[in-house]
């Protein structure tokens, strides 16, 4: 029995070694078992393991020329083979993907770099003088964190630098021309994060994504950009509603931020996080009900029945009442029996996916006023061009 000897570099035991040093030096497996003293078929288990090792990790010559590796920290997923006319083996492609313990790595790098970025929160002192009556409601629909898009494309960059900037400097720009309220709702209307995982891919159907840098940076980066939404905030006004609504491209992260911001603000009386565990939510303000929903898994026009069935009681004590939704990218607004449906734009730029869609809109982000009695009072609208004129 002829052995590669190339098997011993896949050998994980002193067991398998010794076992496959005694075959190749015996040249039978059963002349193996007897040198070893060891019982019938043990060597040849042995070899069977050893041999099972070797292909898992991209070596197997004697299987359709399967003589590659996978490179350290990945495994063969799958191998294909290709024959000539007489069935000889002509060729084979490996295709690999990240070992467990690889992707583990990976998972707990973005975890250090989430708990490098986060401290202890500060007290904030509140405003002197707010008015009462008033809340203003902050909304960043598809703002895709991570997305990177060329202006040769899409008509404008945008990267991670790109998307702090424009999120604290239009932030700032809507505070500063809303008026003095005594409430704050930050709504964070889906789709925060362009990716949600360390593939840069959608959750639903895989679709390749455009992203700039590793999964870490961008979760770092969202952390600190939400902390500093809320501080500016608290700032202005007494107390913050915080919405962080799933998306269809963050499913799994909007879970993890709604937790991670109700735990880090679990101490401050002045923040509220909305801990909705479905992809739905909801905020009262005397007669004012504000709804709020991505509007990846219900369509516009079936929220308003969707928001009276699914909260009965807030609805019953409202009279003024208000869907919020995005997704699609560009401003519609329609009003149904006693409730209106408002589609928010998103201030990012077109990736290469809608840019080469052909879909174009206006890139803004609006912050509206509601009183307690009338509803909505006042909208401030900032769009990029505002923020590279300051």
């Amino acid at each position: 029995m002829d052995i590669d000897p190339k098997l011993l570099d896949f050998c994980t035991t002193d067991k398998e070694r010794q076992a496959l040093e005694a075959i190749i030096e015996h040249g039978e497996c059963r002349l193996a078992d007897d040198a070893l003293g060891y019982a019938r078929s043990y060597s040849s288990a042995k070899l069977k393991q050893v041999k099972r090792k070797a292909a898992k990790a991209g070596y197997a010559p004697e299987a359709s020329n399967m003589d590659g590796s996978a490179p350290v920290g990945f495994t063969v997923k799958r191998h294909s083979a290709r024959f000539d006319k007489e069935g000889r083996a002509a060729g084979g492609w490996l295709i690999s993907e990240p070992t467990k313990g690889q992707a583990w790595a990976a998972l707990q790098e973005a975890l250090e770099a989430m708990k490098g970025d986060i401290t202890p929160c500060l007290p904030i002192p509140a405003p002197a003088q707010s008015n009462d009556d008033l809340c203003n409601l902050y909304t960043y629909s598809d703002f895709h964190l991570g997305m990177l898009a060329q202006e040769e494309e899409g008509g404008a960059n945008w990267d991670i630098k790109i998307a702090e900037k424009t999120l604290i400097g239009s932030f700032g720009m809507m505070l500063e021309q809303s008026p003095p309220a005594t409430r704050a709702v930050v709504n964070i209307q889906g789709d925060m994060l362009h990716s949600d995982g360390l593939l840069p891919v959608t959750p639903a159907h895989r679709h390749v994504l455009d992203q700039d840098g590793r999964f870490s940076r961008i979760v770092a980066t969202a952390i600190r950009t939400i902390r500093a939404l809320v501080a500016m905030a608290l700032a202005k006004h007494d107390s913050v509603h915080l919405v962080i609504c799933e998306g269809n491209h963050d499913e799994a992260s909007s879970v993890w931020l709604r937790l991670l911001f109700a735990a880090l603000y679990e101490n401050e009386p002045r923040v509220e996080v909305n801990d909705s565990e479905l992809p739905f939510y909801v905020f009262e303000w005397g007669e004012v009900m504000l709804g709020f929903h991505h509007g990846h898994k219900v369509k516009n026009e079936q929220l308003p029945l969707l928001f009276a069935a699914q909260f009965p009681e807030e609805w019953g004590r409202t009279k003024k009442r208000t869907v919020h939704c995005g997704h699609r990218h560009h401003v519609d607004e329609k009003e149904y029996n006693g409730v209106t449906v408002v589609q928010h734009p998103t201030i990012a730029a077109r990736d290469a996916y809608a840019a080469r869609g052909g879909w174009i809109a206006d890139r803004a982000v609006q912050s509206i006023t509601y009183s307690k009695k009338f509803g909505q009072v006042g909208r401030v609208f900032v769009s990029p061009e505002m923020l590279q004129a300051a």
